[in-house]
């Protein structure tokens, strides 16, 4: 199959978005399908504001919409909600096209938080963003309801696991030399910290 990936967070961006949709990328090419990742870096770009080593492509629409065409997908997919997100999905509904998205991030938190932008807006801007897809994947099931009781539509759980390679389960607890000798039990946190 062939399937077109349409994302404004790509190298040499490093964080959980990125990671996500190489592995994506990785998984998909190794089971039997063509990907073609359509990125910011195909473009002309400016700084985000706000964002320190985050590129937005500039006015992307002409020369994405060439891009999906010379490619002919079987499938679109549209993982974020930037201008390149924007211009595929404009490129979709003007062609017909079926095409799906992902919730990953509460940007409209963050406009909050960051600008004080209304909750309301943000969300309803990204329900109208949403609307026309066949089927919006999120992460988790907490994520879903919370979509669900915004009034989103076409919600799909698309968990993104666990590398079982690298996290291989076992029975009993295995030490870790470099931890020394720390009282245990050991906790550690691994989240993200941002404006929202």
């Amino acid at each position: 199959m062939k399937i077109a990936l349409i994302t404004d967070a790509w190298q040499p961006q490093v964080n959980g978005v990125v990671t996500t949709l190489l592995e994506l990328v990785h998984e998909l090419t190794q089971g039997g399908h063509q990907i073609k990742v359509i990125q910011p870096g195909q473009f002309r770009t400016r700084p985000c504001p706000g964002y320190a080593g985050v590129e937005l492509a500039v006015r992307p629409r002409r020369a994405l919409s060439a891009m999906l065409e010379a490619f002919a997908p079987d499938a679109i997919h549209i993982a974020t909600e930037g201008l390149l997100g924007w211009a595929a999905r404009s490129h979709c509904r003007q062609g017909g096209l079926a095409f799906t998205t992902a919730f990953r991030t509460k940007f409209p938190e963050i406009l909050n938080a960051a600008r004080k932008i209304p909750l309301s807006w943000g969300y309803a801007l990204l329900r109208h963003f949403h609307k026309t897809s066949s089927g919006v994947m999120v992460p988790t099931h907490g994520v879903l309801q919370m979509l669900e009781q915004r009034g989103f539509r076409n919600l799909r759980s698309w968990t993104h696991g666990v590398d079982t390679r690298l996290f291989a389960f076992q029975p009993q607890p295995s030490g870790y030399p470099p931890a020394g000798p720390l009282v245990r039990p050991v906790l550690l946190f691994v989240g993200r910290v941002s404006h929202e």
